[in-house]
């Protein structure tokens, strides 16, 4: 096959590469010249992907990897069409198609007949069937389900370790009729590998779920799920803070039977994907009152950080704060909602300066992100708000002068904190 990836970011890319590993000739369309150049040139244009680099290298030297910003040129060359075009929203969840509509305006326009279109960006439900369809329609003349195929089958990776997901999780797919749907799945189980799993209840591999709507569905119920989750285990940490109870020893007895699976509280839930995705579901079913309570009670968790380390340390007016760690996630160069702003915001709202420190960020690209970077400054407490291996590591004598340290994610080695009050959420 040739297919088409559109939007080469940190989820294309890499499919891209494992499609093109599979032997297909694979063509990637993105509307970001210097990331196009630096494909064709087998240099990754982003850090961090475990593997990355060699794949590309290896696909571009094969030949069955090339790069391009004419998508409707791509597409017009393709039998399969991979979409992973980012999609916004806002604050309420009210999502912004723009990207997605235009790059649909342009895959229409190249779309030939016999051709698999497949959607991988998060959706809210019944989008592929009442926007994507009319509008590939539309431009390309042909008809949904017959002069074309559609599905939508949602990328279920984490940025890091995309190719050892794309092998443990089982691929699903959703079409706007069967054929479509079948379609899709030929076409994941020609560009995909799995690794066998005991523990599912079918064997590993491509998953039919029949309608677009419910692998729509099924993505945003899965994330939802993790929200939900972890605001339940951030309400008992809260209890448990005013109990004098250990969380994670409750939470580890919970567990060890097989109908607990409590996640563990902390200072922020960030990324792209679980704070963003239960307000699409609440966009679709704004009636569902646990996933709104629970998106509400993940979002207070910086405030109440900034509260424990108030009534540890006592008024912070004045005081000189060090946030630790920018990144949503520990080992992951990514602040798409991160904890840091309003941890941040909460710290500037009680009078605090507070600096940021983050071992994958230089101070230019704190600065560029509205933090004020620490270049050595004497500060007297410290808010650890994300999980980096390197703060594993981290103990007093690092940051002298430091009185209270705040754990948001129970990194640190409390044997390295002596003379420092170290506090954690839920403990």
């Amino acid at each position: 096959m040739t297919i088409c990836v559109v939007a080469l970011g940190k989820i294309g890319l890499p499919l891209a590469v494992q499609f093109a590993a599979k032997g297909h000739r694979v063509i990637g369309a993105d509307i970001d010249e210097r990331v196009v150049e630096l494909v064709n040139a087998a240099v990754e244009p982003f850090p961090g992907e475990h593997g990355l680099a060699g794949r590309l290298k290896e696909a571009v030297a094969a030949g069955l990897l090339t790069a391009t910003t004419d998508t409707t040129a791509a597409v017009a060359q393709s039998d399969a069409v991979v979409v992973v075009v980012p999609l916004f929203v806002d604050a309420e969840g009210t999502p912004d198609f723009g990207w997605m509509d235009s790059a649909t305006k342009a895959i229409a326009a190249g779309l030939k007949r016999g051709t698999l279109v497949s959607y991988e960006t998060t959706l809210p439900v019944g989008t592929t069937r009442t926007r994507w369809a009319p509008e590939l329609e539309e431009g390309s003349g042909l008809k949904a389900g017959d002069g074309f195929h559609l599905v939508f089958s949602p990328e279920r990776v984490l940025t890091g370790r995309v190719f050892a997901d794309l092998r443990r999780y089982p691929k699903l797919v959703g079409g706007i009729d069967a054929a479509s749907a079948a379609r899709g799945v030929a076409f994941y189980e020609s560009v995909l590998d799995f690794e066998d799993r005991a523990d599912l209840p079918r064997p590993n591999g491509v998953w039919n779920l029949g309608t677009s709507e419910a692998s729509e569905l099924a993505k945003l119920a899965e994330t939802t799920y993790r929200d939900v989750n972890i605001a339940l285990a951030n309400q008992f940490a809260r209890f448990a803070d005013r109990q004098g109870v250990d969380i994670l020893k409750v939470i580890e007895a919970c567990n060890s039977q097989p109908y607990s699976h409590i996640h563990l509280p902390g200072i922020a839930v960030g990324g792209h994907c679980i704070p963003v995705y239960p307000r699409m579901y609440l966009w679709n079913d704004p009636t569902a009152t646990v996933v709104r309570s629970a998106r509400e009670a993940n979002a207070a968790m910086p405030e109440y950080a900034v509260d424990l380390l108030a009534a540890a340390y006592g008024d912070l007016t004045g005081a000189e704060v060090l946030v630790l760690g920018a990144a949503y996630r520990g080992g992951v160069k990514e602040t798409a909602f991160s904890g840091v702003f309003p941890t941040v915001a909460a710290l500037r709202a009680r009078g605090a300066y507070a600096y940021v420190s983050d071992p994958m960020y230089t101070a230019e690209e704190l600065a560029a992100q509205g933090l004020t970077p620490h270049t050595g400054e004497a500060v007297t407490a410290a808010v650890l708000q994300a999980d980096h291996p390197e703060y594993r590591e981290l103990s007093a004598e690092d940051l002298p002068g430091v009185r209270v340290l705040v754990d948001g994610r129970r990194t640190t080695d409390p044997a390295r904190w002596e003379g420092v009050r170290r506090i954690v959420i839920g403990g």
